[in-house]
């Protein structure tokens, strides 16, 4: 009898605990599974860019011409990103080979040109997750190698590194746990850089704006 008594007791116990856990687990927060962003990533990018360039003379008889500019560019990205909760915040630098030229005739047979042979920038990334996508702005320093160019019967074009800055929003989307794809869309701005011509034509400050849509492939780590 009294072991009856202690096992019958023992078997409440079990139902009560049971029960009990059973509440308590109704009521804890619930983790859904996602993607998780944090980690490092390397990868490629390519698109399509276009602007102007405002160039003006800075000595002898003043003149003004603004070549419109559009091509292409190609390049690499690194990139390190880190997730809090549903934000993720993280740095990107990327490097890209381009050919976004204009021309533009101030007078029959003066040909003022720009070419942006390469560019590329130092960036903050802060984004919202929402499982695989990953909405974004970012920012940061950009660099360029552009050319400013004249053709007037003889010809010079001469290149320099610009500094400036850029800024911009894209949508990234997890196709597996180690690659993403995404779409992005920036604007730079690398203000005015003044070069010094030859002796036959005359010193300028050429100040160029960009605009780009590109799409990109990265690896996660």
């Amino acid at each position: 009898m009294r072991r009856l008594t202690l096992a019958s007791a023992g078997f409440l116990a079990l139902l009560c605990g049971s029960a009990f856990a059973a509440d308590l687990g109704t009521e804890l927060p619930m983790t859904a599974p996602g993607f998780d962003w944090t980690g490092y990533y390397a990868g490629l990018q390519a698109g399509y860019g276009w602007g102007s360039s405002d160039i003006s003379g800075t000595e002898g008889e003043p003149f003004t011409a603004s070549p419109d500019l559009g091509g292409g560019f190609i390049g690499g990205h690194v990139a390190g990103l880190w997730q809090f909760d549903q934000a993720v915040v993280g740095a990107v630098a990327e490097l890209n080979y381009a050919s976004i030229d204009g021309s533009t005739e101030l007078g029959p047979g003066n040909t003022f040109g720009t070419d942006i042979k390469w560019l590329g920038s130092v960036n903050a990334k802060a984004g919202y997750a929402m499982d695989r996508f990953l909405l974004y702005g970012i920012g940061g320093i950009a660099f360029a190698g552009i050319e400013t160019s004249q053709n007037a019967g003889t010809s010079f074009a001469t290149t320099r590194t610009s500094v400036g800055w850029t800024v911009g929003a894209g949508v990234d989307y997890a196709l597996t746990d180690q690659f993403v794809v995404g779409a992005q869309y920036r604007y730079y701005d690398f203000r005015s850089e003044h070069f010094d011509a030859p002796d036959a034509f005359v010193d300028r400050d050429q100040n160029v704006k960009l605009n780009t849509i590109g799409i990109n492939l990265s690896y996660k780590f």
